[in-house]
């Protein structure tokens, strides 16, 4: 009889658990919907203008902010990645090249240390 009540209270408080989590998850899908009519809102109430001096359309106005997002979101994107890079120390092609160079030069030194070497032998 524990055993069954136990388990019973077990599952009830995973069950309220589980329907806090929802309630938390529509609380924010809730504002941020909010957040987003007010964001519609604020686009549709400025006013821009197009390279003849005409106010843009509503679909245009969609168009040119939905473009600064996108470029926004570019920039956001690549500094995390190079933030992960550092991070988990992955070379970057930059670095690659960069070091390329530095053996080139290190081979070329090392060529003409080679060659005063030899001359000064043959002395």
């Amino acid at each position: 009889m524990k055993a069954k009540s136990i388990l019973e209270l077990l599952t009830l408080s995973s069950s309220l658990y589980v329907l806090a989590r929802d309630t938390e998850l529509l609380e924010k899908i809730k504002e941020l919907s909010e957040k987003g009519k007010d964001e519609i809102d604020k686009i549709i109430s400025e006013s821009k203008l197009d390279e003849n001096g005409n106010e843009l359309e509503f679909v245009d106005k969609i168009i040119l902010k939905t473009q600064e997002l996108k470029d926004e979101l570019d920039k956001k994107v690549e500094e995390l990645v190079i933030k992960f890079y550092k991070k988990i120390h992955v070379a970057h092609v930059d670095e690659i090249k960069a070091l390329n160079e530095k053996i080139e030069k290190a081979d070329m030194a090392i060529a003409l240390l080679e060659a005063r070497l030899n001359k000064l032998d043959l002395k």
